[in-house]
């Protein structure tokens, strides 16, 4: 079944809209559509004025998928695109913008069921707008334990006064992402995250790895902090994932993760495309904070050597994260205060 399409004044011509691209689910190429048409209010703020790379499914989701970042030269002449040069094909790739409704349909047509977008304006590649943490649980641990760690990560959000804001990976886990809307560097980021990976690694061995090998993380949740990257994308907020199930990635309150972590059910923090549309209905997005709220990211150095000159209940922490490539020794573990956090301003721009 074809369908040609009017959408805010641009022509669609859709086609196979019967396909079932999920088959345990029986959700198909027409189901997706209306769900991403629903969601966009919300989710379009998160995609507009970021190249985005689709992972696509033309077959479904039990078949075979490829990562698409170039547009297709098929595409509509109202689609926009970003020229963002890549160092590792030495060319430059011309990304998609995913800024209307229309073209959030063209691309749900083409199978295009995950969305990726850069955590940095495609106008300032270098500058990541905000922080993320993924954090992956290696079986049997699930999401319950993910709940733990995302909890150790907010306390010390928290120290710092800074906001963060969980959403499930619409996978098996859960992400934390800390908005900033201020001028930075993935180098910064990355470190600063790389360094709290390892510091809940030190704290907390039974439970969590900061080591990207696969082979250390049974029974543990791997702290990706490797996210923080200009050459590497996470799933967009509200967007469909590739399950068995059309689950989606969806923002969940601390309450909700606290409540996850305490009955130890996975299942409280499963929502598939209908649940997340209603969720949306009712609560708003959650996850608008992101969009606007200003925050800096703390300096390590400065904050140890303030806690050590007044001497208060340390908090352990990879201060010289910046210097060491890789800190595993006690030695480059500097201390920070704990005393009250100061919260930063909740202005919006």
């Amino acid at each position: 079944m074809d369908s040609t399409i009017e959408v805010q004044g641009k022509h669609l011509n859709l086609s196979n809209l019967e396909k079932v691209l999920y088959p345990a689910a029986g959700f198909t190429k027409q189901q997706i559509i209306d769900y991403y048409v629903r969601i966009a209010p919300a989710l379009l703020p998160h995609l507009s004025g970021r190249a985005l790379t689709r992972k696509r499914y033309p077959n479904g989701v039990d078949e075979e998928y490829f990562y698409e970042k170039n547009a297709p030269q098929y595409r509509p002449d109202w689609v926009k695109t970003a020229p963002i040069w890549s160092s590792s094909n030495r060319r430059t790739v011309q990304y998609i913008l995913a800024d209307d409704l229309p073209t959030l349909v063209w691309l749900a047509n083409l199978a295009a069921i995950e969305l990726h977008p850069s955590l940095a304006l495609a106008t300032d590649i270098t500058c990541p707008t905000m922080m993320v943490f993924d954090l992956d649980p290696g079986p049997p641990a699930n999401i319950v334990q993910c709940c733990q760690v995302g909890q150790w990560l907010q306390e010390i959000f928290d120290h710092f006064g800074l906001r963060s804001f969980p959403k499930t990976s619409g996978s098996k886990g859960l992400q934390i992402y800390v908005p900033l809307n201020t001028p930075t560097t993935y180098e910064s980021t990355k470190t600063f995250a790389r360094a709290l990976a390892q510091l809940l690694e030190q704290e907390h061995p039974e439970m969590v790895v900061s080591d990207m090998k696969k082979s250390v993380r049974t029974g543990k949740v791997f702290v990706d902090w490797s996210q923080n990257d200009e050459h590497k994308t996470t799933v967009a907020v509200y967007s469909l994932r590739a399950r068995e199930r059309p689950t989606v990635s969806t923002p969940v309150t601390w309450d909700e993760v606290e409540r996850a972590r305490k009955k130890k059910d996975a299942s409280l923090l499963v929502f598939e495309a209908r649940q997340t549309v209603a969720r949306v209905e009712k609560m708003g997005d959650s996850f608008a904070p992101l969009l606007e709220l200003k925050q800096r990211l703390p300096d390590l150095k400065a904050a140890a050597k303030s806690a050590e000159a007044e001497e208060q209940e340390p908090i352990s922490i990879a201060a010289q994260a910046e210097e060491e490539p890789k800190v595993t020794r006690r030695s480059a573990v500097k201390k920070i205060s704990k005393r009250p956090p100061a919260r930063t301003a909740r202005r919006k721009v």
